[in-house]
């Protein structure tokens, strides 16, 4: 478990175009040792405005885009394609410019897969391509959380059972905000990355975000109960650090 270290922006727009390089910078810095770079990715408006200021950076190429694996943190159980849907603003905004490996892509099911509308069956399907054959997690080298203004990060929100998942992926139903009915991985999952980044921006996130650095219990603000093993990492814009607390 490592200590948060909380950067402060500006503002959004300058907390995205920061996010957006430090996130090329670090996926680069992986790939150099020969391996190939797995980033867990995350929806919400400052996330979306990080990933169009990647897909639109100079730097953008200094990465080998067939060598980086994609996953999700969380995903609305709602059709292919559908609007709402996190990997559906993400292609949008900067998957579908680059030259992926489309089977290092790894979207959460959507409710007209498979499996149908069960999410349960969905998320028992995730967690199997998670282990893989080998049965084991893959090493994710950063995952992309937002959170909201109660705290959640993923779809893991307060008070909720699925913050006791012992699995690696399960269904959410009766989520606060909608729509009622989610995928999300469990905090096992997102503390067993290298790197944990939260992002937040915006006045209605800045009681959450010093509930959460100031000693809040997961249960009551979820994202105090996030980490990385190597570095947990606080992007912020001036307004959703206002309420810190003073070191």
């Amino acid at each position: 478990m490592s200590d948060a270290t909380v950067v402060v922006h500006q503002d959004a727009g300058v907390l995205a175009n920061a996010a957006a390089v430090r996130l090329i910078t670090q996926i680069v810095d992986a790939q150099a040792t020969g391996a190939a770079a797995s980033v867990v990715l995350t929806g919400g408006t400052i996330a979306d405005r990080m990933y169009k200021a990647l897909n639109a950076s100079p730097a953008r190429d200094a990465v080998d885009w067939s060598r980086v694996d994609f996953w999700w943190g969380d995903e609305r159980f709602l059709p292919l394609g559908d609007p709402d849907r996190n990997e559906t603003q993400v292609r949008a905004a900067l998957l579908d410019a680059l030259p992926l490996d489309p089977a290092r892509v790894h979207p959460m099911p959507a409710s007209d897969g498979a499996d149908g509308d069960d999410p349960d069956l969905a998320a028992a399907r995730y967690v199997d391509e998670l282990l893989g054959p080998a049965g084991a997690l893959p090493h994710f080298d950063i995952v992309l959380l937002g959170m909201g203004p109660d705290g959640h990060v993923a779809s893991l929100f307060p008070g909720h059972p699925e913050l006791n998942e012992t699995r690696p992926a399960a269904a959410v139903r009766n989520s606060p905000k909608p729509p009622p009915t989610r995928l999300t991985l469990s905090f096992d999952v997102i503390n067993s990355a290298d790197e944990v980044w939260l992002i937040a921006s915006g006045e209605e996130k800045a009681k959450a975000v010093g509930a959460a650095l100031s000693g809040g219990t997961p249960v009551d603000v979820p994202a105090a109960g996030v980490h990385g093993t190597k570095r947990t990492l606080w992007l912020l814009d001036r307004e959703s650090a206002s309420a810190i607390p003073a070191r």
